[in-house]
């Protein structure tokens, strides 16, 4: 997360937190959702004009895919 970016709302519900977020440099969206419990926090681009549907369903917005050793979060519809 860059300084230039806004957060434009906040939501929590038991350990689950979610943020979306808009870059004023870039126009980039995102949405972060951090599990408290576990500590794993994932950030993901979503096209603007699915920015409130993604932020309050996150996981419907969001699939994994192994490249490499690692995981990379991608969103379902187009990037920002």
């Amino acid at each position: 997360m860059d300084d230039a970016q806004t957060e434009l709302a906040f939501r929590s519900n038991g350990d689950i937190e979610v943020m979306l977020f808009w870059s004023r440099l870039t126009g980039r969206v995102s949405v972060s959702v951090s599990d408290r419990a576990s500590g794993e926090v994932t950030e993901f681009a979503i096209a603007p004009e699915d920015a409130l549907d993604a932020f309050h369903h996150p996981y419907a917005h969001l699939s994994l895919r192994t490249v490499g050793d690692g995981l990379v979060a991608r969103a379902d519809r187009a990037w920002a």
